[in-house]
């Protein structure tokens, strides 16, 4: 069906200019005016929501069709190149990766213009409205369009793809870590990530089943540890980022609740954003599940993720004011307005209340946390997950614009601060040894290399933390140094150690960012239900 549309739309799109363009002697006098009006208005005012549909399904057609074809061929001569790779320091690494990139690029779009040429002959891409009138006999011009437009689209993608990230500051390990500049306080920041909790004392979670961590036992480890260590030498800030919980459900987030309610010290300090684990699982029984745009089910798990941060950062973080181009209220003043409608929404779930708060989702993203002083330390959470349907792709990431756009504004306005940019998804594959393909293509950062380019002007005043891939890694991208968490939770067997790092961030000489040597927190296997 979505092949479909798109192959049809050049066909729909031409018979109405046809149609319109013969008739545009017609509009005169004040009602056809007027109609056109209107239409102009609509399409003035709507444009936001338009611009938004434009752009995520423009991702959701790459995830789908484009990047996992570009991945294929990057990921597969990496795996190739793997021996080389092991054999070289972190500069030759860097250099094959960047070479790789760009041959991917190329392979790609040379199978990308072989696809489009066998499709080439079995187009059309003009039509009349008396050829609407018959659509069985547009079927199989609409699906030969829909293949060219999409090979089309990925021979072009593959290139400016292969390009970019053969160009950009390729990843690094972190050789050393920074000193802090004489007299320099610093900013103990605990980074935890997919914690994954269930609802039921023994659950099995998704990922681990029998094999990993059942029940909530380990958490309440983790908070216990962190608490004892607040007790000797506080932290700051405690940034999870994503996946509190293994499948979105009610009772998954009321246990997250009642875990975080017992260390109210802690609780005061700490920030999260949404996971894919948390807005994402379709229905964590049935992997093949499909579940239809605007879905009622997808809206009730954003908006359980959205109660959850409101009631953990509510009075504390403030999202972008409508303009998009500078602070605004609380994120607590701005659910504020909303609080019946989504209460009227978890009550009955109907998709007229679930289309009315699709808006309030997107308009909360980034949620920042000021800097105290005009060169201070601040936070910026952003929601990383595409929007995407299908079990099997629900661990796909996004960055959209407005998000990019919305951080840029806020950098701005605090020049001399330092940020952490958290989010979910990996903005990069790390230097290592290559991992499953399914792992590297159906966990990507989308529109990763776009976005580390979107941050690249912040240089060293910016640290990038996410979780996601459960992978402990330190490197940089250029100035910018990225911190992936692995999970206190999933890392290993119910018998099996996991661990936790406190990062201490503070000024440089230079006045950007410092990134101190982490201390590293492990915690052992629980008794009991863990």
């Amino acid at each position: 069906l979505p092949g479909l549309a798109l192959g049809a739309a050049p066909l729909v799109a031409s018979a109405w200019v046809k149609t319109v363009s013969g008739q545009a002697g017609a509009l005169v006098g004040f009602g056809p005016v007027l109609l056109l009006g209107l239409i102009l208005m609509v399409g003035w005012f709507g444009g936001r929501s338009v611009f938004r549909l434009i752009e995520k399904s423009f991702w959701s057609l790459t995830s789908l069709a484009v990047q996992p074809g570009y991945a294929v061929f990057r990921e597969g001569l990496r795996h190739l190149a793997e021996p080389l790779l092991r054999r070289g320091d972190a500069g030759r690494r860097a250099k094959v990766n960047a070479a790789i990139a760009a041959v991917a690029g190329l392979l790609s779009c040379a199978v990308a213009l072989a696809v489009f040429a066998w499709a080439w002959p079995g187009t059309r891409w003009s039509a009349s409205l008396g050829d609407l009138g018959a659509p069985l006999l547009l079927l199989r011009p609409a699906l030969a369009n829909a293949v060219a437009i999409v090979a089309a689209m990925m021979a072009g993608a593959s290139l400016v793809w292969g390009l970019a990230d053969a160009t950009m500051d390729q990843a690094r390990d972190l050789t050393a870590f920074d000193e802090a500049a004489p007299g320099a306080t610093g900013t103990r920041v605990v980074h935890l990530s997919d914690i994954h909790v269930v609802g039921e004392r023994h659950g099995l979670r998704i990922e681990s089943g029998r094999s990993g961590p059942s029940g909530n036992g380990r958490l309440a480890q983790v908070l216990d540890r962190l608490a004892a260590i607040h007790a000797e030498n506080p932290v700051d800030l405690v940034v999870i980022t994503g996946d509190m919980t293994d499948a979105g459900r009610s009772a998954e987030w009321v246990e997250c609740e009642l875990a975080l309610s017992r260390h109210p010290v802690l609780r005061e300090r700490m920030l999260m954003l949404p996971g894919n684990h948390d807005v994402n699982i379709i229905d964590r029984a049935n992997p093949a599940r499909l579940a239809l745009p605007g879905s009622p089910l997808k809206r009730l798990r954003q908006l359980r993720t959205l109660s959850a941060m409101d009631a953990l950062q509510g009075d504390r973080v403030r999202v972008l004011a409508p303009e998009r181009d500078r602070l605004g209220p609380t994120l607590a003043e701005a659910l504020a307005p909303h609080r019946a409608a989504i209460a009227a929404f978890a009550d009955h779930g109907t998709v007229p209340l679930s289309a009315r708060l699709a808006q309030l989702w997107a308009d909360v993203f980034p949620m920042v946390l000021p800097p105290p002083t005009p060169d201070g330390l601040g936070v910026i959470l952003l929601n990383s997950n595409a929007e995407t349907h299908f079990s099997f792709t629900n661990a796909l990431g996004m960055v959209s614009l407005e998000q990019a756009n919305g951080l840029a504004a806020v950098a701005a306005a605090y020049p001399q601060a330092r940020w952490i940019v958290a989010l979910h998804h990996h903005l990069v594959e790390y230097p290592k040894p290559a991992t499953a393909f399914s792992e590297r293509i159906g966990t990507a950062l989308i529109n990763g290399s776009w976005f580390v380019r979107q941050l690249k002007p912040l240089g060293r005043h910016v640290v990038a933390m996410h979780g996601h891939r459960h992978v402990d890694w330190i490197g940089q991208c250029g100035a910018m140094r990225i911190v992936s968490a692995p999970s206190p939770v999933m890392g290993g067997r119910d018998d099996a150690p996991t661990h936790f790092h406190i990062h201490t961030l503070s000024r440089r000489a230079d006045g950007g960012m410092a990134l101190l040597t982490p201390e590293t927190v492990v915690i052992h296997a629980p008794q009991g239900d863990g």
